[in-house]
């Protein structure tokens, strides 16, 4: 799991500059997903060969009474509960005001590490404008210029330095033996803290805390049946005090951080509310990486049905979910314990899917099939068949297939081979990677 910085500051200072600089594109906070295009304010970042999770945050101001900013406000004190390191920026050509002192004030009591920048020195003229933020009593101060790029290596290898290791690659397979990781992601309020509580109690023969690598997070191992499971937490957006408007946005935070590692994520939906702009979202996050999923809609006891109810609204789940429409639906009520344990006859159905891995014989054998039904369009009137087909990875399953010019593969044909693997070889439940290499000489 990768860690996580929070950049903090008053209103125009510079932190989305500073955040587009660092994510290093001209406009970070929006990138194009799977059915949908969704504006975030949040990336993965890279420096120095460490990656870790960047989120932007709204200005801060300690002492207002108007909404809006009461409620940026509440984001940044969420930004610095959730994050693993702080940057707190501060505007140096306006100097030393009333709000950093008051914001400073408080990072005082935080126990992490904090970064104190003072942006806009856009050269040496400028450098004499730190003076007065001595004044603060804190060391180092950095001086950055968040637009040209100056003063940026110095306080990034600092930075890095103190963030917690990432688990490598190897890592997290050594961990993942004979063990399900299974994330409860989802809105605020949804049930993900019912639905936890309720599979714990059921059945267990096993149950013991195992400390999380994030904040506040408690993992919870149990077996069932003979199997092992870990139930990733998502402590950090489960306390009902803590609900609001405003945390929208970070039950993506925890989805990113509890996503990266889990096998399969069951995606908590509020059947009441029907599934929502952000539910898109969430399922977005966890298709760009390429988990394996299971929807879950819960409080079903509490919405009226007739025979037809559950169709119509696994059909229109389905029509907002295009891009994972091959995602398994369960309907359930964690309150009473309707159907609960059933997710777990999906999970391991999912996750057979998910570790499976075909012989390449057999994978080419199958793989002629489908050209021979539906040969790859020529391109230019020249041929551009696949000569072989290679599966490279699991946690999704992916592929390789070599052809002439990888580039003339149409998206649509891409699709048609994508579909036939799922028919073939029993992938209907779980994401596939497909890529196109050219062939070998």
């Amino acid at each position: 799991m990768k860690p996580v910085v929070a950049i903090i500051g008053r209103p125009n200072v510079g932190k989305s500059t500073l955040f587009n600089r660092l994510s290093d594109r001209k406009k970070a906070i929006v990138i194009d997903q799977p059915g949908a295009t969704r504006d975030r304010n949040y990336t993965d970042c890279t420096w120095e060969g460490k990656t870790f999770t960047l989120i932007d945050t709204g200005g801060f101001e300690p002492a207002s009474k108007e909404e809006i900013l009461m409620q940026m406000r509440e984001q940044t004190n969420l930004a610095v509960e959730e994050a693993d390191c702080i940057i707190f920026l501060m505007d140096g050509k306006e100097g030393l005001m009333p709000a950093d002192r008051e914001i400073a004030k408080r990072l005082r009591a935080v126990t992490k590490p904090v970064f104190y920048i003072v942006n806009k020195i856009d050269g040496p003229k400028h450098e004499d404008f730190v003076n007065d933020f001595y004044q603060l009593g804190i060391e180092p101060l950095y001086s950055v210029s968040a637009q040209h790029g100056l003063g940026m290596s110095e306080f990034m290898n600092d930075l890095v330095d103190g963030l917690p290791e990432s688990a490598t690659a190897e890592e997290v397979e050594e961990a993942a033996d004979d063990v399900i990781k299974i994330a409860v992601i989802g809105r605020p309020n949804v049930g993900k803290s019912s639905l936890l509580n309720k599979i714990l109690g059921y059945e267990r023969t096993i149950v013991n805390p195992l400390p999380g690598t994030t904040r506040d997070s408690i993992d919870s191992a149990f077996t069932l049946k003979g199997r092992n499971y870990l139930l990733v937490d998502t402590a950090g957006i489960r306390r009902k005090s803590r609900i609001s408007l405003t945390l929208e946005k970070f039950s993506i935070v925890q989805a990113m951080k509890t996503v990266d590692r889990c096998d399969v994520a069951l995606l908590v939906i509020d059947a009441e509310e029907g599934i929502t702009e952000q539910d898109v979202k969430i399922a977005g996050l966890a298709f760009e990486k390429g988990t394996a999923c299971i929807i879950v809609v819960n409080k079903w006891d509490k919405v009226e049905k007739d025979d037809r109810t559950s169709g119509t609204y696994a059909k229109d789940i389905k029509d907002k979910l295009k891009f994972m429409d091959f995602t398994p639906i369960i309907f359930v009520s964690a309150l009473s314990g309707q159907r609960v344990l059933r997710i777990f006859e999906f999970v391991e159905a999912v996750y057979g899917q998910y570790t499976k891995r075909i012989n390449t014989g057999e994978l080419n054998r199958e793989v002629a099939e489908f050209l021979k039904a539906n040969p790859p369009p020529q391109y230019r009137n020249r041929s551009n068949p696949v000569n072989y087909a290679t599966q490279v990875a699991i946690k999704p399953p992916t592929f390789i297939m070599f052809v002439g010019d990888p580039q003339k593969i149409h998206f649509s044909y891409e699709r048609y081979l994508i579909n036939q693997l799922r028919e073939a070889f029993g992938f209907d439940h779980v994401p596939i990677r497909l890529f196109f290499r050219k062939k070998r000489k």
